[in-house]
């Protein structure tokens, strides 16, 4: 199983960050110990001082597939859940200054919450899902899918040049804007509607 991630899929959080608006997706990856699930306590790793919460929409992979054309994409996936990307903001800045990957800002162990999949309705609209998260019982970030810059099935046409696809995959399908530091204590809750499929405790 691997975990694909796609950076600056959302205007509005690549200008709060000072990036580019890309022009096709930006992809990275996280190992499978990268996951976390609900309800399990994320530990803030000793070498950052600067932990972002990146709220994402997931998509699970239930087929295998190789060039898959957008129009067949959805025969790829019938479920959706959210997740977070934590980011090691202060490391990763050092990283590009440097030119260098963004793997240990990005993939470090419980890197990637994710909450429980619901199914996909079958006439159910993919741009136009709404989802948030609030920390502490506070709203922090909300989005919706049809203000990605590329869509989820666009994400899996481009995604499956390069990479084969196969059962269990996951695919973080990029933040909105609002991201921000974690502290110690924080609780953070992710839904999509009203309905909870992520908590996490920050330690």
């Amino acid at each position: 199983m691997k975990i694909i991630c796609i950076g600056r899929n959302y205007v509005d959080h690549a200008k709060e960050l000072n990036n580019p608006v890309p022009k096709e997706p930006v992809v990275f990856m996280k190992p499978d110990s990268a996951i976390l699930q609900t309800n399990k306590p994320f530990f803030i790793p000793s070498f950052t001082q600067d932990v972002h919460h990146e709220l994402e929409v997931v998509v699970k992979i239930t087929k295998v597939g190789k060039h898959i054309q957008k129009k067949f994409a959805r025969k790829y996936y019938n479920s959706i859940s959210v997740g977070i990307d934590f980011t090691a903001r202060d490391l990763q800045a050092q990283l590009k200054e440097k030119g260098l990957p963004w793997e240990k800002a990005k993939a470090f162990d419980g890197s990637a919450p994710i909450g429980k999949f619901i199914p996909i309705k079958e006439n159910q609209i993919m741009e136009n899902i709404d989802f948030s998260m609030t920390k502490n019982g506070k709203l922090i970030q909300a989005g919706n899918t049809k203000d990605m810059l590329f869509s989820i099935d666009t994400l899996i046409e481009h995604v499956s040049k390069y990479f084969t696809l196969k059962i269990g995959d996951l695919i973080y399908t990029g933040t909105p804007a609002g991201v921000g530091k974690v502290e110690i204590g924080d609780v953070l809750e992710a839904y999509i509607g009203s309905k909870k499929l992520l908590t996490t405790f920050v330690k």
